[in-house]
């Protein structure tokens, strides 16, 4: 492989990393805190996730 080539897995890990701290970041404030977390407010910049009660 030549190394000018060797950019296009490098950035496809970097996006990707940067992808899944998004969406893990997202979750876990829209997720329940765990203990000793509760009342710690969510930043301004992670989108609140509207959920639906469970109806069983």
């Amino acid at each position: 492989m030549e190394s000018n080539t060797l950019w296009i897995p490098i950035a496809v890990l970097v996006v990707g990393f940067i992808a899944a701290v998004s969406i893990g970041s997202i979750a876990w404030y829209n997720s329940k805190r765990p203990p000793g977390w509760e009342d710690k407010e969510r930043p301004d910049y992670i989108p609140k996730v509207n959920q639906e009660d469970e109806k069983n």
